[in-house]
C-alpha cells in the first residue's frame, strides 16, 4: 500500500502502522494510525489508513466517519484530490486481498468504494465479480450496473464487458435482472457473433445441463428481438421448445427457421429440427411423412456435393440430421449409405479444423501395455436408459486386466447413478461446455487409452466430434444407439439376432458379433406400484394391452395394427404412455380408432411418473405389451421382461427393429416374436385372449431371471472383455 510521505520524525511511525496493516494486526495498526492523527492531523493519508483499519476490524460506521471527517475539513478546491486519493488507496487494499484470496474483505473495501464512487463502472465489474465468487448480493449487484451500461460512456474494455456476460449468464441464477444486464452489455458489443456466442452457450448449458429450458427460451428471444430471423438462434429457440414440451411453439419455430433457409446445409438442419417436432409430438403423421421425404432429398443433394469449410457448429448439427427417418422406414441399406456419406463428410471437416487451429490429434502406436486402458465416453452416465444399462459392465470389469476411464461429457453433479459412476471408475472426467472437441480429444490421448468405447453414437454431436479425432487407436460404438457411420469407429458391438446377416454390407464400421446378447442387466430396482385399474376404470377381469413409448415411436401404420388387435379381443382396453403432446396423440389415436372401428372409452392416456423404479412398478397393471415399429423399445422392453410381462414385436431390418427381438431370444423367449404384420396381430390376439399362455410366459420369464443370457451381466461382461483383447490384438498385429 502506498500512503503519503511524512515528516522525517514521524517516518518510523507510520511505517509501523502500515507494517502492523500488511501483517494484519488490526489493533495495532490503528492504535499507530490514531497516534499519527494526534501527532499530524493535517495529513490526510493518516484518516484513509486509520478507516480501513477500522473497516477490516468491521468497525464500518467508525471507517465512513473517519472518512467523511477528513474530506469535509478539506478545503472545497482540495475535496475531489482528497476523494481521489481514498479512492487510490482503497483499491489498492482491495486488490491486494483479491490476490491473496480474501474476496469477502475485497468485497466489502469494493462496497464502500461504490458508495464513494458510484459510477466507477470498473469498480462495480470487481464487485460483481466478487459477489459470484461469493454468491452474495448477485442480483443486486447487477441492478446496481445496468443503469451505467444503459446510459453513461463506458470506460471498460469490451473483453471485460463480454468476460463479466459470460460469468453473468452462468454463474447468477436465471432472473429478469440477468435478461435485462445481458440486453444492457450488447450495446457495447460490437461484434454481434461474440454476443450471440455467449448468449447462446449459456442458454444451452442452462437448458441441457440444468434443464432451465424456460429461461433459456428468454435469452434466445431476448436476442432474437435484438436481431430478427437469425438462423442459429431460432434452431436452438425450436429445441428449447421441443425439449419443455411446447410442441406446437417448436413446430412454428422450426417451421420459421426453414422457411428462412437458403443453403443447402442450413435445409438440412432446419429440416431435422422440424421434423424432431413433428414426430415428438406424436401426431403430426401426414405432415412428418412430406418432412421426412423433403429431408431425405435435401440430404442426398447435400453429400452429393457437401459444403467445405463450414463453421465447427454448423458441422456438429450435420451429424444426426438423418436421425429421425429410422422412425418412418425400415430401409438400413439407404439410411446407413446416406448415413455414412453424411459422417465422412463430418470426420473430414473436425480433422481440418484441429489442423487449422494447430491442434491436430496424431495418431500414437501403442505397445503391448501390462492391463488394457479402456475409456468409456457419454452424456448418459447418469440417471438414463444407457446409465441403467452400461453401469453392470463397469461394475463387473475385471480390473487386474483393465483399467477402466470414464470420460462425463455435460456433467450432472446432482445426479446420483452420475455420482456412483464416478467412483466406479479408476479415473474419471467431467467436461463441461467450455472444453472444445479438440481439449477432450487431447486428454483421451494423454492419458494413453487403448481401446475408447462410445455409448452415445449420433445422440450427442460433441462425443461424434471428439471421435472423429481418432484420439484412441481402437474405437468402438457400444449400446447408445445404432453405429454412427464415423470412418473413425473401427467396430460396432452386436449380436446373432440384433442385425441381420447381410449388415455388413452397408456398415462402415465392422460388426462385432457377441456370441449371445449385446447387452444384460443383472436386474433393475422396482418401486411401490402408483397406478391400478380402479383408478382408470377399468374392470379387474378385463385385458389390459399397453404401449409405453415416445410420441416419435408411434408409427401410423403400427398403430393401426395395435387398434386391430383391441378390437379382436373382447373386454380389452389399451393404456397409452409416453412423452408427447397429448392433444395432438390423443386426436391420432381417436382418429384411427374411428377408422378401425373401436369405442374411444377403450383408450387411456397415462401421465408419466416421478421415478423409473414406480414406471416399472405400474408395468404390473398390463397383461400384455405392445411393442412399435419400425423403431423398438430397448430399455423398455428390458423392463418388460424383467416385470414377467408378455410382449408383442414386429422384427424389421434395422437395428432399432431388432432390439426386442435379441431381448426375447436372449431371454428364452420365443412367444410373441412377429415377422409380418399378420403375424403381429396374431400374436396380440393370441396373448390377448389365452391367459394359460401369458401365465407360462410370466413363469417362463421369472425363472429366466436365473438362467438366461440378457439377466447375467457377469458373463456379458466376460464377453466384452474377451472382445477388448481380440481388438487390441488385432490393433497390434495390423
Amino acid at each position: 500500500m502506498s500512503f503519503t510521505p511524512l515528516p522525517s520524525a514521524e517516518v518510523t511511525l507510520a511505517h509501523q502502522a502500515q507494517e502492523a496493516l500488511l501483517q494484519g494486526y488490526y489493533s495495532k495498526a490503528a492504535l499507530l494510525y490514531e497516534q499519527a492523527i494526534d501527532q499530524e492531523p493535517q495529513v490526510r493519508s493518516h484518516y484513509w489508513y486509520f478507516g480501513l483499519v477500522l473497516l477490516l476490524q468491521g468497525q464500518e460506521e467508525e471507517a465512513q466517519t473517519t472518512w467523511m471527517f477528513a474530506v469535509s475539513d478539506c478545503d472545497p478546491e482540495q475535496a475531489d484530490s482528497a476523494i481521489a486519493e481514498l479512492i487510490e488507496i482503497l483499491e489498492s487494499a482491495a486488490q491486494r486481498f483479491e490476490q491473496d484470496g480474501e474476496f469477502s474483505i475485497a468485497w466489502a473495501i469494493r462496497q464502500h468504494l461504490r458508495e464513494i464512487h458510484p459510477n466507477d463502472l470498473i469498480n462495480l465489474f470487481k464487485l460483481l465479480d466478487l459477489s459470484i465468487e461469493l454468491q452474495y448480493q448477485m442480483v443486486e449487484t447487477c441492478e446496481q450496473i445496468i443503469p451505467l451500461l444503459q446510459t453513461a460512456p463506458v470506460s471498460i474494455e469490451v473483453k471485460q464487458i463480454l468476460s463479466m456476460l459470460r460469468r453473468v449468464l452462468h454463474k447468477v441464477p436465471p432472473s429478469p435482472t440477468v435478461l435485462s444486464f445481458t440486453e444492457a452489455c450488447d450495446r457495447w458489443i460490437e461484434d454481434r457473433r461474440d454476443f450471440r456466442c455467449i448468449v447462446l452457450t449459456a442458454a444451452i448449458e442452462l437448458a441441457y445441463t440444468r434443464s432451465l429450458y424456460r429461461f433459456s427460451i428468454e435469452l434466445a428471444q431476448l436476442y432474437l428481438r435484438l436481431y430478427p430471423n437469425d438462423i442459429e438462434t431460432l434452431g436452438h429457440l425450436a429445441g428449447f421448445y421441443q425439449n419443455c414440451a411446447e410442441y406446437d411453439l417448436g413446430i412454428q419455430v422450426a417451421k420459421q427457421r426453414y422457411e428462412l433457409s437458403t443453403r443447402l446445409d442450413e435445409k438440412v438442419r432446419s429440416g431435422h429440427l422440424l421434423l424432431k417436432g413433428l414426430l415428438n409430438a406424436g401426431g403430426y403423421w401426414e405432415e412428418a411423412i412430406s418432412t421426412a421425404q423433403q429431408q431425405e432429398t435435401n440430404l442426398q443433394a447435400f453429400v452429393a456435393q457437401p459444403t467445405c469449410g463450414l463453421d465447427p457448429s454448423i458441422v456438429s448439427q450435420l451429424i444426426n440430421v438423418a436421425y429421425y427417418l429410422v422412425y418412418l422406414k425400415d430401409q438400413p441399406r439407404s439410411w446407413r449409405t446416406l448415413q455414412n456419406q453424411l459422417l465422412e463428410f463430418v470426420q473430414t471437416e473436425t480433422q481440418e479444423y484441429a489442423i487449422q487451429s494447430g491442434k491436430p490429434i496424431v495418431p500414437l502406436q501403442r505397445c503391448a501395455p501390462k492391463r488394457l486402458r479402456i475409456g468409456y465416453i457419454s452424456h448418459c452416465m447418469a440417471t438414463h436408459s444407457v446409465g441403467w444399462l452400461a453401469r453392470w459392465l463397469i461394475q463387473h470389469h475385471d480390473r487386474d486386466q483393465f483399467e477402466v476411464y470414464g470420460y462425463f461429457l455435460s456433467p450432472r453433479p446432482t445426479d446420483p447413478l452420475q455420482a456412483w459412476y464416478v467412483q466406479s471408475f479408476d479415473r474419471a472426467y467431467k467436461f463441461t461446455l467450455e472444453d472444445t472437441p479438440i481439449d477432450i480429444a487431447q486428454q483421451i490421448q494423454q492419458d494413453e487409452i487403448d481401446i475408447l468405447i462410445d455409448l452415445d453414437s449420433i445422440t450427442l454431436d460433441l462425443t461424434c466430434r471428439i471421435l472423429a479425432l481418432k484420439p484412441a487407436p481402437v474405437q468402438v460404438t457400444w449400446l447408445g444407439w445404432d453405429a454412427s457411420g464415423l470412418p473413425a469407429i473401427d467396430y460396432f458391438i452386436a449380436d446373432p439376432y440384433v442385425l441381420p446377416e447381410t449388415a455388413q454390407e452397408y456398415y462402415r464400421e465392422k460388426i462385432w458379433r457377441l456370441p449371445q446378447t449385446y447387452v444384460a442387466v443383472d436386474g433393475f430396482e422396482v418401486g411401490v406400484p402408483t397406478l391400478s385399474r380402479s383408478d382408470l376404470d377399468i374392470p379387474q377381469d378385463a385385458i389390459v394391452f399397453l404401449s409405453a413409448q415416445r410420441g416419435y415411436k408411434r408409427h401410423l401404420d403400427t398403430t393401426r395394427l395395435q387398434l386391430q388387435i383391441i378390437k379382436q379381443v373382447p373386454d380389452s382396453y389399451f393404456l397409452i404412455k409416453g412423452f408427447s403432446d397429448q392433444k395432438s396423440i390423443q386426436k391420432f389415436f381417436f382418429d384411427i380408432a374411428e377408422e378401425v372401428g373401436i369405442e374411444r372409452e377403450r383408450l387411456r392416456f397415462l401421465g408419466n411418473v416421478a421415478s423409473s423404479e414406480v414406471h416399472r412398478a405400474n408395468l404390473a397393471i398390463a397383461d400384455v405389451v405392445l411393442d412399435t415399429f419400425p423403431y423398438n423399445g430397448a430399455t423398455t422392453t428390458l423392463e418388460t421382461l424383467w416385470m414377467g410381462i408378455p410382449i408383442v414385436t414386429r422384427v424389421g431390418e434395422q437395428f432399432a427393429a431388432r432390439n426386442s427381438y435379441t431381448m426375447l431370444k436372449n431371454a428364452g423367449i420365443s412367444e410373441g416374436i412377429a415377422w409380418t404384420d399378420e403375424e403381429y396381430i396374431k400374436w396380440g390376439v393370441k396373448l390377448g385372449t389365452d391367459a394359460a399362455l401369458r401365465q407360462k410366459i410370466h413363469w417362463d420369464l421369472m425363472r429366466s431371471r436365473q438362467t438366461a443370457p440378457l439377466w447375467n451381466a457377469k458373463a456379458f461382461t466376460q464377453q466384452m472383455e474377451a472382445a477388448y483383447q481380440q481388438m487390441w490384438q488385432t490393433y497390434v498385429k495390423g
